[in-house]
């Protein structure tokens, strides 16, 4: 395995991080100040768009992509793990690059399924960074966790189709910049198990979409929201298929494997500014008359977190490989293993910054107590840590199937 960053990586990761320095933390305090003073947790801050142009301006632009483009020669997921830890360092910097989920996702199924007309009436403004998405499969009726279970249905109509259905913990929806939902639902229930399901663009002005309610984590309520979402007679063009009829269920798995492991690269750099954030706190806290960095408890703290966070980054960065070298599906097991991993570890570390600040890691006055609600998500979002559990366990115990 080789886990060498390209020439082109090297170069974007120093730009990268003297872009984070010079830009990005300075500006996360002029974020705090403007979303306070708009009343509005779903406020487009106007320093989003100042990051953004100089993001274009230094060609820090839509790195996640894995395709040459007029941004990008497309950078393999080794080269892309380093730099999307470094965005996961900051809670505005991947949109400030054109990074951020599920816009990630949803313009790579874009680009391998889409057809012209789709590709030029959402993913183009989605590349350039004018709208954002969302994408709509979790249902509150079925357990979601096995997506054949989704019940919303699309039902042809002429050259129509008509939607109906009721989905939840839609990720950006919330915000009023998001234009466009990718949708899963069945059109056809009396088919195979797996090619039940299909996709449609659904732009979110359709009437019959209600917007039902945003739902917040651990009491936050995020910038783009985690929303629930009404279908009721939603009629959209047969056009705004994704892919073929059925094909919904396969697509989905196209999607959401680099999805995962894009998650687990923000989430290492989220730990490794939550483990930055106690070194600092307790070598200035004293306590029974030493420092909190004397003290056995938490040199075993800092140590377990550095040990893990190394743990994660390597079993990250051999799955980035293997995606590379085998392709998503040759890898699939490997990302349901770091889907469970990091953000376990993440969680850990967090929690673990939180106890050395004291109650004032409880507070608003330190990043932690959103991070844990950020960390913590990540064990549902893509598929909750118990499907991925099941996938590892029954490769593993395959060979010692009685004949």
């Amino acid at each position: 395995m080789d886990f060498a960053l390209s020439p082109t990586a090297q170069a974007l990761q120093e730009k990268l991080l003297a872009y984070m320095d010079d830009f990005v933390y300075p500006a996360e305090s002029v974020w705090e100040e403007q979303m306070a003073a708009s009343g509005d947790p779903h406020f487009h801050a106007p320093i989003i768009e100042d990051l953004k142009r100089e993001a274009r301006a230094q060609g820090l632009w839509n790195l996640f992509l894995p395709y040459e483009t007029q941004w990008t020669d497309g950078l393999s997921n080794v080269d892309y793990a380093p730099l999307c830890e470094i965005l996961g360092r900051s809670p505005i910097a991947p949109e400030a690059l054109n990074c951020s989920a599920p816009d990630t996702g949803n313009m790579e199924i874009l680009t391998m399924f889409g057809t012209d007309e789709q590709k030029e009436r959402w993913l183009l403004p989605l590349l350039e960074g004018e709208i954002r998405s969302c994408y709509a499969m979790t249902e509150p009726a079925v357990a979601s966790s096995d997506a054949t279970n989704i019940s919303c249905r699309i039902e042809r109509d002429g050259d129509d189709y008509v939607i109906n259905g009721r989905k939840w913990w839609i990720s950006g929806a919330a915000s009023a910049r998001c234009k466009v939902a990718i949708l899963m639902g069945k059109t056809d229930p009396n088919a195979s198990r797996h090619t039940q399901q299909t996709m449609v663009l659904v732009p979110l002005d359709t009437p019959g979409v209600t917007i039902v309610r945003d739902l917040p984590v651990f009491g936050y309520n995020d910038v783009e929201g985690h929303c629930e979402i009404l279908f009721e007679d939603v009629r959209v063009p047969v056009t705004n298929r994704l892919g073929e009829e059925g094909s919904g269920f396969a697509l989905a798995q196209a999607r959401l494997g680099p999805g995962r492991i894009h998650h687990c690269m923000r989430a290492i750099g989220v730990a490794e500014r939550a483990l930055e954030a106690m070194c600092r706190r307790v070598q200035t806290r004293v306590a029974f008359g030493k420092t909190l960095a004397e003290q056995g408890v938490i040199q075993e703290w800092v140590a377990d977190s550095r040990i893990e966070i190394e743990q994660a980054r390597l079993l990250t960065m051999k799955t980035a490989w293997l995606m590379d070298t085998v392709g998503n599906k040759g890898a699939r097991i490997e990302i349901s293993a770091i889907k469970v991993a990091v953000p376990e570890m993440a969680t850990k570390v967090v929690d673990r910054s939180i106890q050395a600040h004291g109650a004032a890691g409880l507070s608003a006055d330190f990043p932690m107590a959103k991070m844990y609600s950020y960390v913590r998500m990540l064990r549902f979002a893509d598929g909750p840590d118990e499907v991925h559990r099941m996938a590892i366990a029954r490769r593993e115990l395959r060979p010692y199937e009685p004949a």
